[in-house]
């Protein structure tokens, strides 16, 4: 079967970069259960299914390559589900209990994957995926970078985050007009943040929607202006604030508002 592009997702085709992939995850047998997302042609699957000390189930949207799967790999019968990862519920699926997430994940839809990762973080104490290295990039930046920016924030309140290699373009099929990295992010000890997490959120965005300007000018919304213009620390841009700075405001907002 001719591997396609589905969902703006290219199917690695190196058996080498697969075996790495796999081999990357660190608590996959703790925890006893994978969660593979876009499998496709089952490159980095077959080298999952060769570890015996966890139990691999994937999640497919494309109705042809989820045949190509059956088709290929039998020992995923009863564990591969046709379904839209952005759509999928763990804690339906897996009765609440956690799970590694790794995937060489569809690059239309990687950011909304890590944000719908973030939803389910009480099950996922760590992920390994690919992404466009753009992407990757962003996720893995400290503040102060050119890139770093909301996903940098949100993802490194819960996760530790890291940069593992990065992907040659020949190494899929179609090669992407991009260049890939794969990351793993390993999750904090605090599920929780020390603040008002819609607060937090909305605060976040609200800054980097205008990320050249200085808190000041953005973050009007939140804060009364004698506490904007009194404060020294309101003439810093988004970019220079670590997520601790923005959990911080967010507390200091509540407390404004209430």
């Amino acid at each position: 079967m001719q591997a396609k592009k589905s969902y703006g997702q290219h199917f690695l085709k190196n058996e080498s970069i697969a075996r790495r992939i796999a081999g990357s995850l660190q608590q996959a047998a703790a925890t006893g259960l994978v969660l593979e997302v876009g499998p496709g042609t089952g490159m980095l699957t077959r080298h999952l299914l060769e570890d015996q000390s966890f139990t691999l189930y994937a999640v497919e949207a494309d109705q042809d390559m989820v045949a190509h799967l059956h088709q290929h790999y039998p020992a995923l019968e009863n564990r591969l589900f046709q379904q839209d990862i952005l759509r999928f519920d763990p804690a339906a699926a897996f009765d609440g209990r956690p799970f590694s997430l790794i995937g060489n994940f569809p690059y239309n839809i990687s950011t909304q994957i890590l944000f719908w990762m973030l939803d389910h973080r009480q099950q996922i104490p760590e992920m390994v995926g690919m992404f466009q290295k753009e992407v990757a990039d962003r996720i893995v930046s400290p503040p102060g970078s050119k890139v770093y920016g909301i996903s940098s924030v949100f993802m490194q309140a819960f996760y530790e985050t890291e940069y593992l290699f990065t992907v040659d373009r020949g190494s899929f099929q179609p090669p992407p007009k991009v260049q890939s990295a794969v990351i793993r992010l390993t999750r904090k000890a605090n599920l929780d943040l020390d603040c008002d997490e819609k607060r937090f959120r909305q605060l976040v965005k609200t800054a980097f929607n205008q990320r050249r300007k200085m808190l000041r000018n953005t973050l009007k919304p939140f804060f009364a202006p004698e506490a904007l213009m009194a404060d020294p620390y309101f003439e810093q841009r988004p970019e220079q604030l670590g997520w601790e700075a923005f959990v911080e405001l967010a507390k200091r907002s509540s407390s404004a508002a209430s």
